[in-house]
């Protein structure tokens, strides 16, 4: 029987494009939407290689896994199967008149989609940077990290929500407010909850969306940046590695092309050159005291937010949300939390994707489905180590030495607190 020709040509631009997530995860949909259920979960181990925490992939894995345990009617007992019987390929309806140019469209729309994950579909000008959307967060979904919370509410939030009270006490929401701490600490997803939170626009530019080999392309990519925003104010403008972007350019004697680069995001952040109302820049740093102090001065970055390793209760949410849509059994939370201290957010859900990728590995040599349980946790912790102590022996050389204006009296306190200095 011919195989179906969607499917086949979509494999063989998989198998040029491997690191093409979309892709493979719409491979791993038609798989399962022709009941090859073995062949779907190949492709979700391959897919969660990629990105342990995608929800879609880990969906997707929990239907086919269902599927292969229970083909029949539900039954309460505990689910098990023989290695599936090869499936038979779907014959094309049209076989004669199948239509290339369709199936090469579906191929082009998969490589390049255009929407924001987590938020709404938007429509973009062509030649802007990056994407931009609807955060569907609130801080209410951020767990725990209620001091960071409070110095949101005070530095920018309560500002936008009390004009009058702000103006009465000199205080303004302009300018740019500075996240930083260590890697894997949930920056960008803070980021997000405010924009949702205000219920603007969440606009996220990385490094590469800027950075260009061409003589004043990247210069133009931030100009551009800058453009969309304010087009679409009110807008979260949220700036990711602020450090490898505004690096000190004391530093940077050999390479002129980054100098005129951070030249031109202080001038699209300059409230005398640009009018940037309705934007609200958020940037983000593993690396502060890298960033040149131009882009500390009032007006700019002159506001920071430390953002530490969560607290006991955000770990309990962290956890709760990176197994919510996973097949569980018996896992004590508030016991991984205490055992966990130390862990950024993207340690713990390294966990659990470790946890999950286990327990479908002994479902895979049993030939029968089982849920996660705190065996598999255990394993995993035993696994997993906090990444975050390599960023803290660098603070504590920055909090020892070089803390002279106290801006880093904050991380030092902390750093007291949990005993790391």
């Amino acid at each position: 029987m011919t195989d179906d020709p969607v499917l086949t040509e979509l494999l063989k631009v998989l198998e040029g494009n491997p690191e093409v997530l979309p892709l493979r995860v719409r491979v791993i949909e038609l798989l399962a939407e022709r009941a090859r259920y073995a062949d779907a979960l190949a492709q979700c181990a391959t897919a969660l290689g990629q990105d342990p925490g995608n929800e879609q992939v880990l969906a997707l894995l929990q239907q086919c896994t269902a599927a292969l345990a229970n083909p029949g009617a539900q039954t309460s007992a505990a689910p098990t199967y023989s290695a599936p019987a090869p499936q038979q390929p779907v014959a094309p309806e049209r076989p004669a008149g199948f239509d290339w140019q369709a199936a090469e469209r579906e191929v082009e729309d998969i490589v390049a989609p255009a929407f924001v994950d987590g938020g709404e579909p938007v429509a973009v000008a062509a030649g802007d940077v990056g994407r931009f959307g609807k955060s569907k967060i609130t801080l209410a979904d951020v767990g725990g990290m209620d001091d960071v919370k409070q110095q949101l509410d005070l530095s920018l939030l309560g500002p936008l929500r009390n004009p009058e009270l702000a103006r009465a006490f000199g205080t303004s929401a302009r300018g740019g407010l500075l996240l930083y701490g260590p890697p894997g600490v949930g920056k960008t997803f803070i980021a997000s909850a405010v924009a949702g939170e205000l219920g603007a626009n969440f606009y996220p530019i990385e490094i590469a969306d800027i950075l260009d080999i061409y003589t004043g392309a990247s210069e133009r990519n931030l100009h551009g940046i800058f453009e969309v925003a304010r087009r679409n104010a009110p807008c979260v403008l949220f700036l990711d590695e602020v450090d490898a972007l505004g690096h000190k350019r004391s530093q940077m004697s050999g390479s002129a092309t980054m100098r005129t680069v951070v030249n031109q995001l202080l001038t699209e952040m300059d409230s005398a050159t640009n009018d940037n109302d309705g934007v609200y820049i958020l940037g983000a740093t593993n690396h502060p005291w890298d960033i040149d102090v131009a882009l500390r001065r009032p007006g700019r970055f002159d506001r920071m937010i430390l953002v530490t390793l969560p607290d006991p209760e955000a770990r309990v949410s962290i956890l709760r949300h990176h197994l919510k849509d996973r097949p569980v059994e018996g896992i004590d939370l508030g016991a991984i939390a205490n055992r966990t201290e130390g862990f950024s957010g993207a340690d713990l859900a390294h966990i659990c994707t470790s946890a999950t990728q286990l327990a479908m590995a002994d479902a895979i040599r049993s030939g029968t489905v089982r849920p996660v349980r705190m065996a598999d946790i255990d394993q995993a912790l035993a696994q997993v180590r906090p990444s975050a102590g390599s960023w803290f022996e660098s603070a504590r050389s920055v909090v020892e030495f070089a803390n002279t204006d106290g801006a880093y009296d904050e991380l030092a306190r902390y750093m007291k607190r949990m005993k790391l200095r």
